[in-house]
């Protein structure tokens, strides 16, 4: 039997196998789209972990189909906060999100929203104004919390290669890319001014969510390269073609440059002494593979004898967008369980204000095809959240 791993966030003086397990993140859910799939399947897999209490969709019976015939399902919000969640889980649009979020924040209730919170910037804004000050909001902003993301942001921020200057993000979209370039340049919530240039060209795409086409005609798509400028905290690339998550022809990019050296991709470059530049790789310990019976798992990623990342839900055979939605829902179940007791000013793992910022820079990507677009003066930034 394989043991799993405990959680990073569990407070313990013990490392044994027999130490308690953190108490169990309850959540209900709002929402039956292809993401909520995740959440209830997250659930499924860490019942020490994390427990569904409540699902409220629209169609009853295609939510039952779509996501089990044992979710538990409720017939509106009343019921649905009777049934005592940590907080509130909410994959919908974002054409409508917003006034979800407003009536469970009226409830009192602790809400995780999928991205984006809003549609654009005027929604952002009246968003922002009706439940900003509550600070009861977090957002599933998942992609630093990846293995390979959340180990080279710990490089970022460890020192080993200087105080980081620029991040180039060529792997997803908008809000999610600028997430990851400001966390990686440890960027907070200040001004700054985007320049953007889209270009068209021929580019085969045999591969999209519903599977392999057949067709390898290359196609007209637009490729989007922005420039980010946060003022005196760096500088970041925006890198992203149509469907790039699905196109095997394109490949992930991540670069960090510091002022002593350089994240490029899986490989490191820093400075040992004052002349002696090493490089050395992230390399990623799986379990599973030729004669390791562990079974099937991600376990850690090093650099060198330096183990930067272990694997919080090993044992759970996620992939890396599981392990990274397990994680944000893990730290928000905490932040929502400790806020009787917490500083009302403290934020949480990824809040409200931060998916506006972030957000409000991807829109501006749109803007700033001609000449410069400055994001700066928003709420969110200055608030006390």
């Amino acid at each position: 039997m394989i043991e799993h791993a405990r959680a990073p966030w569990v407070n313990t003086s013990t490392t044994t196998n027999s130490a308690p397990l953190p108490e169990p993140t309850r959540f209900a859910l709002i929402g039956a789209g292809w993401r909520s799939r995740i959440f209830v399947d997250i659930a499924r897999a860490r019942p020490d972990l994390f427990t569904l209490t409540a699902v409220l969709a629209r169609r009853p019976a295609a939510a039952r189909e779509r996501l089990g015939a044992d979710v538990p399902m409720v017939e509106d919000l009343d019921s649905l906060g009777r049934s005592r969640p940590d907080m509130v889980v909410v994959c919908l649009p974002r054409e409508v999100m917003p006034r979800w979020i407003e009536a469970l924040v009226d409830r009192g209730l602790v809400v995780l929203c999928e991205t984006p919170p809003a549609g654009d910037l005027s929604e952002l804004r009246a968003l922002w104004s009706r439940v900003g000050d509550a600070n009861a909001v977090q957002v599933a902003e998942q992609y630093l919390r990846m293995p390979e993301n959340a180990a080279a942001l710990t490089v970022s921020h460890s020192g080993l290669i200087g105080a980081p200057t620029s991040v180039h993000v060529s792997s997803t979209h908008d809000y999610h890319a600028v997430s990851m370039i400001r966390g990686l340049l440890g960027a907070g919530r200040g001004p700054a001014t985007v320049r953007s240039h889209r270009r068209t060209s021929p580019l085969a795409d045999p591969l999209d969510p519903d599977g392999w086409t057949g067709d390898i005609e290359p196609r007209p798509r637009t490729t989007t390269l922005a420039t980010i400028d946060f003022d005196d905290a760096g500088v970041g690339l925006y890198d992203f073609t149509e469907n790039q998550w699905w196109n095997p022809l394109r490949q992930d990019h991540l670069t960090v440059r510091g002022t002593r050296g350089e994240i490029r991709d899986g490989s490191v470059v820093r400075m040992l002494d004052a002349t002696t530049p090493v490089t050395a790789e992230l390399r990623r310990r799986r379990t599973g593979e030729g004669m390791n019976l562990e079974g099937s798992d991600t376990a850690t990623i090093s650099l060198g004898d330096r183990v930067l990342y272990r694997n919080p839900f090993e044992g759970g055979r996620f992939n890396d967008d599981e392990i990274a939605v397990a994680t944000i829902m893990a730290e928000t179940g905490e932040w929502a369980r400790d806020r009787p007791a917490r500083d009302a000013a403290a934020e949480g793992p990824y809040p409200l204000a931060d998916a506006c910022h972030d957000h409000a820079i991807a829109c501006a990507f749109a803007d700033a095809t001609d000449e410069p677009t400055r994001v700066a003066g928003e709420p969110w930034m200055s608030g006390r959240h």
